[in-house]
């Protein structure tokens, strides 16, 4: 079948890309839509030309594989320099020719269209440079086309944030000549004919940009430069594509698009680039469990209920709400449930207030919440979650009481952070219908569920669970049943890291600094003072009891001090840092931390000394790491891309390194290794390499396949 087909309807050319499923441009449908814009523009038949998709979109931009080819800048500034020249070639075409946009047109498949002369789409159509996702910049004139098209303004704009523009409002700015009401294709053409009989034909790429206009365009990119800044620490290609559009602002088209293709070139080669198309097929990947076939049969989800009505309950409860899925929402008490509903009301009003949502949207959605203090109603849901206090006994008692209200077909989720699954499950009197649905903080915003699959956990309620995280807007891993899973087992060694570098001489400024500087969304403490000191507290005082620890090695006693003077972080007004009142976010270091630091570390026997940036980051990433390799080898991960994708979603490792995994293979294993054996030498015998490592450094192999990663 051909990828792109040719006709002539009405004296106008027809040509159609049908390249399923989202008609990406592989080279062939490059060089198809080349060759047939040629052959229209000498066809003696046809006046004007329009371009259109097949199936439900347009071109939804390149094929993404295409860029693992291009190894070199070389060879990423030549395939860039093919397609300038072909779609100068489309531009030069002597008929009219149109872009006819359905469904998406996005990346190169915006660059296509703005290529055309005209450019006509549906009214739900929607256009977007998102090339930054992937750490990599239009490189087919689209930093060059889109300011003449849209103004600087709204370029910098799409190309820096990525995100796509529905029709109506790059019809209003330019992008767009006219949205169609009816049939696209038919709209197209009486517009191509339209064109053809006046002799319009307009090159985007000759569009003037106006001396005051160019003033303006240029300020405008040296405020997004300031504003990216803050936004983008340790990316490059949002920054490029500024320098691009930029080039094409100072010195024409032609020098602009050979700084396009330049800066293409450096992007498409870097780790930046390569991390994140790693973390677009990793996410895709982690729908794929091994033994569980796209046939299983699922349920569907219907009704929900949430037992407990706090932070995670009530995030849990809008998560459901939000999908549009029925949910009650129980607590022990009114005063409880009371709180809970103000909680949703007041997170609604912030969505609000940003024009997210309007009132009678948000009175809707709430509208989905039904609380209660019983379990009437708990007989005809198709899922429970269940988020109450993080205590083994008291999960394992609401499970013994979930069995007895619900339908024995009904999913009973546990939203534990650490605990087994199996006992939870063993609880509730049939294993096969519990799994953990662990939702990350804030739950009605992070995007992961990790999916923790109990000894007995049924393959059709964990294929339901991966359809339901789809419904919700969530990206689901299914991860085994350990303690802590896989988020958190890993996360007790990022933690004990930055503890012990605490005492060693750093401050918890310098290391939340650091990791932000690297580009996580907050630092250990930070995260720690927001998520609630007590709630790390309470599982070593239940870790403890059974004899466990969350990781191996010295322990450092600070933050049990600060639980054991309440200081449990933003709720109470102090935590490792001071703030202005309970529940502020403006907080300001606390000598006091220092303090305890300095006594711990006395007791402990360790001479405190200046910590580098550099060690910290080392200390801590080869921690996360080495762990996750364990995680691997345990089988409580499928892939080390699952473990990438848990990391970006749950805590926001930066994604421009590819998540901790993908980061410690572009480190490289062999550094990695010796590094753990280096801390193993110089603080003790906790500090023990993975196996896995071992072994994949001796054979020469990655974590990603045959050989590791250059």
């Amino acid at each position: 079948m051909a990828l792109v087909n040719y006709a002539v309807t009405d004296r106008v050319a027809v040509i159609t890309i049908d390249n399923p499923p989202v008609n990406a441009l592989s080279p062939a449908v490059w060089d198809g839509i080349d060759q047939a814009v040629q052959r229209a523009v000498a066809d003696r038949e046809a006046d004007a030309i329009v371009l259109i998709g097949a199936g439900s979109t347009f071109i939804a931009g390149a094929d993404i594989k295409v860029f693992d080819t291009l190894k070199t800048k070389a060879d990423s500034f030549a395939r860039s320099a093919g397609t300038h020249a072909l779609l100068r070639r489309m531009e030069d075409a002597t008929r009219p020719l149109v872009a006819a946009i359905h469904g998406n047109a996005l990346g190169g498949g915006l660059e296509v269209a703005q290529a055309c002369h005209f450019r006509v789409a549906t009214k739900d159509a929607k256009v977007g440079q998102p090339e930054v996702l992937l750490g990599i910049i239009p490189g087919a004139g689209g930093t060059q086309r889109l300011p003449r098209l849209a103004g600087a303004k709204m370029a910098l704009e799409m190309a820096t944030d990525g995100k796509p523009v529905p029709a109506p409002k790059a019809h209003a700015a330019g992008i767009i000549d006219q949205v169609v009401d009816g049939d696209l294709l038919a709209g197209a053409i009486v517009f191509a004919k339209a064109k053809a009989a006046r002799g319009e034909i307009r090159k985007s790429r000759e569009i003037p940009i106006p001396p005051d206009a160019a003033a303006a365009a240029l300020a405008a990119a040296d405020a997004v430069r300031a504003s990216l800044r803050k936004t983008a620490r340790g990316l490059r290609a949002p920054f490029a594509a500024v320098d691009a559009i930029e080039a094409g602002l100072r010195h024409g088209f032609d020098k602009g698009s050979e700084r396009e293709r330049e800066l293409f070139a450096e992007c498409v080669v870097s780790t930046e680039s390569k991390a994140l198309r790693h973390l677009f097929f990793a996410e895709r990947e982690v729908a794929k469990v091994p033994d569980i076939p796209k046939d299983t049969p699922t349920r569907e989800i219907k009704r929900a209920a949430v037992v407990g009505a706090g932070t995670m309950g009530g995030g849990i409860a809008m998560t459901y709400a939000n999908a549009g899925i029925p949910v009650l929402l129980k607590d022990v008490d009114q005063a409880a449930l009371d709180r809970g509903l103000a909680t949703i009301r007041a997170n609604y009003g912030v969505t609000m207030s940003k024009g997210k949502m309007t009132e009678e949207q948000v009175e809707k959605t709430m509208g989905l919440i039904t609380p209660t203090t019983s379990y009437d109603g708990f007989d005809r849901v198709d899922i429970v979650v269940e988020a109450v206090f993080e205590n083994m006994e008291l999960k394992k008692a609401t499970f013994a009481e979930l069995g007895k209200v619900t339908r024995a077909d009904c999913i009973l989720a546990s939203n534990s952070s650490t605990l087994d699954i199996d006992e939870f499950a063993k609880a509730s009197g049939r294993p096969a219908q519990v799994v953990g649905h662990h939702f990350f903080s804030p739950a009605n915003v992070m995007k992961l569920l990790e999916i923790v699959r109990g000894r007995e956990t049924s393959k059709e309620v964990i294929a339901t669970s991966l359809k339901l995280a789809k419904k919700l807007g969530k990206v689901g891993v299914v991860v085994g049943n350990c303690f802590g899973f896989v988020a958190n087992r890993m996360l007790a060694y990022y933690m004990r890291e930055a503890y012990l570098l605490l005492e060693e001489g750093a401050s918890v400024e310098q290391i939340d600094r650091v990791l932000t500087e690297f580009g996580m969304p907050v630092g250990p403490f930070g995260m720690q003072d927001i998520a609630g000191i007590d709630v790390g507290a309470r599982i070593r005082q239940y870790l403890a009891s059974i004899g466990q620890s969350r990781a191996e090695g010295p322990q450092s006693a600070v933050p049990d001090r600060l639980f054991a003077m309440g200081r449990y972080g933003q709720k109470t007004g102090a935590g490792w840092y001071k703030y202005d009142a309970p529940g502020s976010r403006n907080r300001t270091p606390d000598p006091l931390i220092d303090q305890l630091a300095r006594e711990e570390a006395a007791k402990r026997g360790v001479t405190r000394r200046e910590v580098r940036d550099e060690e910290i980051i080392e200390r801590i990433t080869t921690a996360l790491a080495n762990e996750g390799a364990r995680v691997l080898e345990d089988g409580y991960a499928t892939r080390a891309g699952d473990i990438d994708v848990i990391y970006a979603y749950g805590f926001g490792f930066p994604r421009h390194t590819g998540g901790p995994m993908f980061y410690a293979e572009t480190v490289g294993l062999d550094t990695v290794l010796a590094r753990v054996k280096a801390y193993r030498a110089r603080f003790g015998d906790y500090w023990q390499p993975a196996p896995l490592i071992e072994r994949l450094v001796a054979e020469g192999r990655g974590l990603y396949g045959e050989p590791a990663l250059a």
